[in-house]
C-alpha cells in the first residue's frame, strides 16, 4: 500500500521523502526559534561564564566579570529575551557611567558584546551587535580618556633592609607574607595564592603551576635561608595556603597593602620587584638574564628564547641568597620575632 501511495505522490510531482524531510526541517527551525525567543540575557551570560570563566586565571577577573554584570548589565536587560536587545538597551547601560566611571563602562561594553557574539553563534539573536564599538558606539558615545597608570612606587633597595626589620615586629599573617614576597621578588598574586603542595623543603623550592603565571609557563623559585624561615613559621598555622586569610582560603590582596601603607606610605607590594631589579643590577655582577629569569619576565628575543631551555636555577639561587642576605643586613641569623598561634579550626 505504501508503495503505491509513493507512486501516486511522485506521478503528482511530490516527492514524499524530500516532503518528509522538509517537514522535519521546519520543525526543527521552529523548535530553535521556540528556544531562542526564551533566552534572557541573563540565562545566556551564565552559560558564556560557565563556559569561559575556567579558562580565566585570575579569580579576581572572574568575580569582576559577575559584579560588573549584576551591578550594570542585570537591572536593565537581565530578564530581557536576548534577542531583542538592541542599541538604546545598552546606551541606557551605559551613558549613566561612560565619564564618571569610564574604564569599568568600557569593560561592561565589552562584556556585553562579548555575550551577545556568542549568543548570535547559538542562533539565539541574528543581526548586528548592538554593543559593537567600531563603526557603531563609537558614533555615539565619546572615546575614553586614556589612563596613565606608571609604575607602582617602589621603595629604594637601600631602605629595604630597614623596613624588613621593622616589619619582623608586626604580629601579623600579612606581615610574613610581605617579608615573603620581598625575599622572593615573586607578584603579589603567585604569593597569595601559593598552598603547601607548591612548597619543596628538601629542594628549597618553590614550584608556581603554569597556570598561576601571568606568561602561562612555570616558574620555580629558589628558596633562600631567610624564605625557608617564614615558610616554617607559616606551616604552624596548620592551612591550605601559606598564608591563609582570616576567614579561611587565601589571603586578601588588600592586606599586604594596608600593612605596608602603615608603615610605608606612598609605596606599592609590586614595587618591590623593582627594588630588588635596580639592587642586581648596580650591587651585583650576574647577568641581565638571570636578573630577568629571577623575575619570571618573558624573553623579548624569539630567537634566544628557541635556543634557551635551561631556567638557570642554579644561578638564581645564588642570587637570590645574596638578596636575602643583603635584606637581612648582615643578620641572616637573626630569629624571626613575630609569635603565630595555630589557628583554630
Amino acid at each position: 500500500m505504501w508503495r503505491r501511495f509513493i507512486e501516486r505522490r511522485s506521478n503528482w510531482g511530490i516527492d514524499p521523502l524530500t516532503e518528509r524531510e522538509d517537514a522535519e526541517k521546519a520543525a526543527a527551525a521552529a523548535k530553535q526559534a521556540e528556544k531562542a525567543a526564551a533566552v534572557t540575557f541573563k540565562e545566556m551570560a551564565e552559560q558564556f561564564l560557565s563556559m569561559n570563566e575556567a579558562n580565566w586565571r585570575n579569580a579576581k577577573h572572574r568575580q569582576q566579570w559577575r559584579n560588573t554584570l549584576n551591578t550594570y548589565a542585570y537591572p536593565i536587560i537581565g530578564k530581557m529575551r536576548v534577542g531583542d536587545i538592541e542599541t538604546p538597551h545598552v546606551l541606557q547601560i551605559l551613558e549613566p557611567i561612560w565619564r564618571s566611571k569610564s574604564e569599568t563602562a568600557g569593560r561592561i561594553r565589552g562584556r556585553i558584546e562579548a555575550i551577545l557574539d556568542a549568543a548570535k553563534v547559538r542562533e539565539y539573536r541574528s543581526g548586528e551587535n548592538p554593543a559593537r564599538w567600531r563603526g557603531h558606539l563609537a558614533n555615539l558615545l565619546p572615546a575614553r580618556p586614556k589612563l596613565s597608570r606608571g609604575h607602582h612606587k617602589a621603595l629604594p633597595y637601600d631602605e629595604v633592609p630597614a623596613l624588613l626589620s621593622a616589619l619582623r615586629s608586626h604580629r601579623a599573617v600579612s606581615a610574613l607574607a610581605l617579608e615573603f614576597t620581598v625575599l622572593t621578588a615573586a607578584r603579589t598574586g603567585a604569593v597569595l595564592g601559593a598552598s603547601w603542595e607548591e612548597i619543596d623543603f628538601k629542594k628549597r623550592a618553590w614550584t608556581i603551576p603554569a597556570h598561576r603565571m601571568k606568561a602561562g609557563r612555570e616558574h620555580r623559585v629558589p628558596l633562600s635561608d631567610q624564605a625557608i624561615r617564614i615558610l616554617r613559621l607559616a606551616q604552624k598555622l596548620g592551612k591550605t595556603h601559606v598564608f591563609p586569610g582570616l576567614r579561611g582560603g587565601a589571603m586578601s590582596s588588600m592586606a599586604m597593602l594596608m600593612l605596608l601603607r602603615r608603615m610605608q606610605p606612598g609605596i606599592t607590594v609590586h614595587g618591590f620587584r623593582s627594588s630588588f631589579r635596580d639592587w642586581a643590577a648596580e650591587c651585583t655582577g650576574y647577568s641581565h638574564e638571570v636578573c630577568e629569569m629571577a623575575l619570571a619576565h618573558t624573553i623579548g628575543n624569539k630567537a634566544e628564547a628557541a635556543y634557551r631551555r635551561g631556567d638557570l636555577f642554579e644561578k638564581r639561587r645564588r642570587l637570590m641568597d645574596d638578596w636575602a642576605n643583603y635584606c637581612d643586613e648582615g643578620q641572616a641569623t637573626q630569629a624571626h620575632v613575630i609569635p603565630i598561634r595555630k589557628a583554630k579550626g
